[in-house]
C-alpha cells in the first residue's frame, strides 16, 4: 500500500502529537502527585502553550488556537463521558 506525502505528513504528525499528550499527561501526573491543584497546573500549561505560540507565530495564530480550543469545549471533545477511538 503507497502512501501520499501528505497520508505520511498527517502520520508524522499525529505521532509527534501523541508523543506530546504522553509528555504533557507524565508531567501533569508529576505535578500531582507533587501536591499541585490541577487549576493551577492547567492555567501553567495554557500560560506556556499561549505565550509559544506568540513568541514563534504571533497573536493571530494563538487566538485562532484558542477560538479552535473553545469550539472542541463546546462541541464536548473534552467530555470524559465521551466514548474515544
Amino acid at each position: 500500500m503507497e502512501h501520499s506525502i501528505s497520508d505520511i505528513d498527517a502520520m508524522v504528525r499525529e505521532e509527534k502529537r501523541l508523543t506530546a499528550v504522553e509528555s504533557h499527561n507524565e508531567a501533569w501526573a508529576e505535578g500531582l502527585s507533587a501536591g499541585i491543584e490541577p487549576e493551577i497546573i492547567a492555567e501553567a500549561a495554557l500560560e506556556t502553550a499561549f505565550h509559544e505560540m506568540l513568541r514563534t507565530h504571533g497573536e493571530t495564530a494563538a487566538l485562532a488556537l484558542l477560538d479552535h480550543m473553545r469550539e472542541k469545549v463546546v462541541g464536548g471533545a473534552f467530555d470524559p463521558h465521551r466514548l474515544r477511538h
